[in-house]
Formats: C-alpha cells, structure tokens, sequence
C-alpha cells in the first residue's frame, strides 16, 4: 500500500484556564522561539479525543478498547455472562489464567491484599500496568475461558488445543479504532505492541504566555455572625493563549492496524474512512477538561487546515518561531495570516504540490487569509465527509 498522511492542523483560542497541570498544579509551559509558551501536552489531547469518541458517539461501542488495569474482572463479567453457571470466584481464576496466556503479567495489588479480612471473597487479580484492549479482544478471551473452565490451566498447556497461541492471537488482532490510531505498548511484551498511525503534538501558544495566579477564598455558610474570616483560601494558577494544535495519521499505518477491520463482510477501505472521519471530527472538536469546572473554557478551533499528502507529515509550527506579538490586541489574524504565508512557501520548497489536497475550516473574518489555501468546508461535518471520501479513494487505488 501506498503512504499516506494525513496532518490536521488548528488554531484555537482559550480563555483563562489550566487544561493541563503540570506537577505543581501550574499549567504546562515550554520555551520555543526564546520565549515561553502556554503548552498542553499530547497525552492530554489524545485522552480527550478518545473520549470525544463515545461521549459524541463517533463510534460504535464495540469499535473501542477500554484502557484499565482491571483486565481480569473485565474478562471475568464476560466469563459469567456467557455460563451462568461459573461462580464469580471461579471466573476469576479462569480469567487470571487466560489473561496471563496472552502474555501479560497479572498480581493482586498489595493494598487489596493487606485490606483483606479472612472469609471475604476472593480478590481480583489486576495487571501490573494499564492495559488497552478492544472490546472484541475481551470477548475472545472470555469465550477461550469458558471453553477451558474444567481445568483451565491443562487446557492451555494443551499442544493440540494450542489454547495459549490462541489466547496471544486474541489479544493481537481485531484491534479497535483507538487501538489501532493511539497504538499499545507493554515494556515486558514487545509483541503485544502496536505502533500508533497518529502522532499528536503539544500543543503550544503561538505568543509569549506568562502564568498567572487567582486567589480565592469560600465562605462558610454555617459562619455565625461573630465569627470573621473565611472558610477556606487557596490559590489556582491559570494562563489564556491561542495555541497552534497539530497531529499527524499515516492512514497506511492505520490500515494496517485495523487488518480486516471490525466487520468481516466490509472492504478494507470502510473501517478506514469511518476511523478517520471519526479522528478528524474527534482531535478537531475535543477539549481537554482540567479545571473546567472553574473556568468553563468551553472554545472551538478558529480555523482548522487538513492535508492529505503522499510525501510525509509536516508540521507549520515553524510559522510560529518568532512569537505572533498581538499589537492589535489580539493574536487569531497574525496568526492566520502567518500559516497563510508559511504553508504554500513550505510546500514549494519541499512538496508535491500536484499530490497534496488541502480542506480549510474556519470561523470569523480573523482568519479570511486562509481562505485561499484551499477547498472550503462550510461545517464539520462536511470537511469530515470530504476528507473521509478523499481517503477512501485513495485507498483503492491499486497501489
């Protein structure tokens, strides 16, 4: 199969808020250009995405993984919903053992273990790492238990069964969307690795950021009138910025990834589109939510570039290294009319102009610069349909 990239980029503004804290609770910063940026870290936007997926309901349920240490009870509840009959301390152990066939390493956590009482039920063994697994992965491995469940541990060591090759297998195919995008890793086994099609960078300030600090105090309202002062006093750092957002999908990859796809009876490039619309629409209109609650930073991209190219991902950021200044008193037009300036002189330079298809989103008359940089979408939900139809074609192009 051919390459294929695809990079979305974006300019969004928000307000004071900390949508990422670093370990002091004061919001991510980075220096770039000499001078510090507001920054949101990738892991925060792509928790964000992924979440955009089932809270939007971009995707079917069953076209997502869960991401959980709790591996042995999610394949447990599977265990009993399929035969009753299994006792729930039985399903476990069934379940702990078919878990630690595929590979991964499983241990009843020492807090649970010290916190036991004599007589109370057996706990549930959790894995020794955050473990991403499709919903299909977890249904396979409750089936390979309950066909096991009279003597799990003779029916996996079994060579003709082949039950433990099967149980790997399982784990290592039928990927689900998020899966198949955000990759998994697990240090201790490499082969139940799979390399992300997306990369997500951090996202930063197209201008210089200086953190700010609100002191706040809470009344007590039980307080009798004698009584002065207040309830509670505390402080919460916070900054506002309009940031430069960008990730990069080797839809190839991706492709790869999702192998047959979710549905047998499906060609190939149909998983593929549907994931990426979902991607497009997902890291677009996803907002990480730190500290939402108090300040409701609740904010769209101002303008959103897609490229769907054949050479290799590349990021604009560079349009940003000498800080946008904001003389004007704000920073959404220098920064739409620096990409506007930076994008066609960067892909005369370097790219392949004829294979490079360019969709613009964009709101207000700040960003009508980039109007010009190619094919206008009116809304979301048409720039998701045209690129998702773009990506399709390109797929079935013989290679």
């Amino acid at each position: 199969m051919n390459r294929i990239f695809l990079d979305v980029h974006a300019l969004q503004t928000v307000p004071p808020s900390n949508l990422n804290r670093d370990d002091t609770g004061a919001p991510k910063t980075a220096v770039y250009g000499g001078v510090p940026r507001a920054r949101v870290s990738s892991q925060a936007w792509k928790r964000a995405a992924r979440t955009y997926f089932s809270d939007e309901h971009l995707l079917d349920p069953g076209e997502l993984g869960v991401r959980t240490k709790k591996i042995v009870e999610a394949v447990a509840e599977r265990v009993t919903a399929l035969d009753p009959s299994i006792g729930s301390e039985a399903a476990l152990r069934i379940a702990d053992e078919t878990v630690k066939a595929t590979g991964l390493k499983t241990e009843v956590p020492k807090r649970k273990a010290t916190a036991a009482k004599d007589g109370e039920p057996e706990l549930a063994p959790e894995a020794k790492y955050l473990v991403f697994l499709s919903t299909r992965q977890l249904d396979g491995l409750a089936r390979l238990a309950v066909e096991g469940a009279a003597d799990i541990t003779a029916y996996l060591n079994d060579k003709e069964t082949k039950a433990k090759a099967k149980a790997k297998e399982i784990a290592d195919t039928h990927h689900s969307v998020d899966i198949a995008l955000f990759g998994r890793m697990v240090a201790d086994a490499a082969d139940f690795n799979v390399d992300a099609a997306v990369q997500v960078a951090h996202a930063i300030s197209v201008h210089r950021v200086e953190n700010e600090s609100d002191y706040y105090t809470a009344v007590d309202d039980e307080n009798k009138d004698e009584e002065t002062g207040a309830g509670m006093i505390g402080t919460v750092d916070f900054n506002s910025s309009t940031l430069y957002r960008y990730a990069a999908l080797g839809v190839h990859q991706l492709a790869a990834n999702l192998g047959e796809g979710l549905r047998e009876d499906e060609p190939l490039a149909t998983p593929v589109r549907r994931a990426v619309e979902a991607f497009v629409h997902g890291f677009t209109a996803s907002l990480p939510t730190g500290k939402i609650n108090t300040f409701g930073h609740h904010t769209l991209p101002d303008a959103v570039v897609v490229k769907l190219r054949t050479t290799r991902p590349i990021s604009f950021v560079a349009a940003f290294e000498e800080p946008v200044r904001g003389d004007q008193g704000g920073y959404v037009r220098e920064a739409s009319e620096r990409l506007a300036e930076y994008i066609p002189d960067i892909e005369r330079a370097y790219g392949h102009e004829g294979s490079t298809l360019t969709w613009v989103l964009r709101v207000g008359p700040n960003t009508a610069k980039l109007a010009g940089i190619g094919t206008e979408a009116q809304n979301i939900g048409e720039l998701v349909a045209a690129v998702g139809q773009a990506v399709a074609e390109r797929l079935e192009k013989p290679a």
